[in-house]
């Protein structure tokens, strides 16, 4: 079907490599418990256009340029683990002014504050883009797919990546409404927010070491 060979794999893949945690998919969780379903959308917007950026790049050659150029590549990575060591840092500093609250009511106005200066689309979408590992990912793992005889590949990336963008909507909606529902019960016990505001800026902490040790 327009290039695209064993779709059955490759859907199989595709929902198993979906459903692994990454920085994109805790970051749209986490705005949706604070924020609710439309800000959570919003977030996820943010990763949908970013992966939709890196599909485009990887089908006109930029992952093999990044592979094969040390420099640039290693520019591009340690931005990304900058990035999410900042993400990291403001929501332990967050987490640490929960525990350090006394009433419950200053700990809902310090996170409305915080949700206010917040910009979910801008900050997923930059996540999604500082991955370089992801653009190689996307290049490796379709190029399998796709028939080297067929005379227009790039519409089998287009393909290909229709189908791991859809796959995308569903996961992050799940996560979408699960992080409302989990929302109420944050509210309630302020330590279960902070313990589950320092648990999401630790992961995204080894988010950013497993990226700045990644190799090309």
């Amino acid at each position: 079907m327009l290039g695209v060979i064993d779709l059955p794999t490759y859907l199989a893949g595709l929902v198993l490599i979906v459903l692994l945690p990454g920085p994109n998919s805790l970051y749209v969780l986490s705005v949706a418990a604070r924020r609710g379903v439309r800000a959570g959308y919003t977030a996820a917007a943010g990763v949908w256009c970013g992966d939709t950026v890196l599909m485009t790049l990887s089908a006109a050659g930029v992952a093999s340029l990044l592979q094969a150029n040390a420099v640039l590549f290693g520019i591009v990575k340690y931005a990304g683990a900058g990035y999410l060591t900042w993400l990291a840092i403001g929501m332990m500093r967050a987490a640490l002014g929960m525990w350090r609250a006394r009433r419950e009511t200053v700990v809902e106005e310090a996170a409305d504050a915080g949700a206010a200066d917040e910009r979910p689309y801008r900050r997923a979408f930059v996540i999604s883009l500082l991955n370089p590992k992801a653009i190689l990912f996307f290049v490796a793992f379709f190029v399998q797919f796709v028939d080297p005889g067929y005379a227009y590949p790039a519409l089998s990336f287009v393909v290909l990546g229709a189908f791991a963008q859809f796959a995308s909507f569903l996961y992050l909606s799940a996560l979408i409404f699960s992080g409302t529902k989990l929302a109420d019960a944050f509210r309630r016990r302020r330590r279960l927010s902070a313990g589950a505001t320092s648990a999401a800026g630790a992961l995204f902490l080894g988010f950013a070491v497993k990226l700045s040790l990644a190799g090309a």
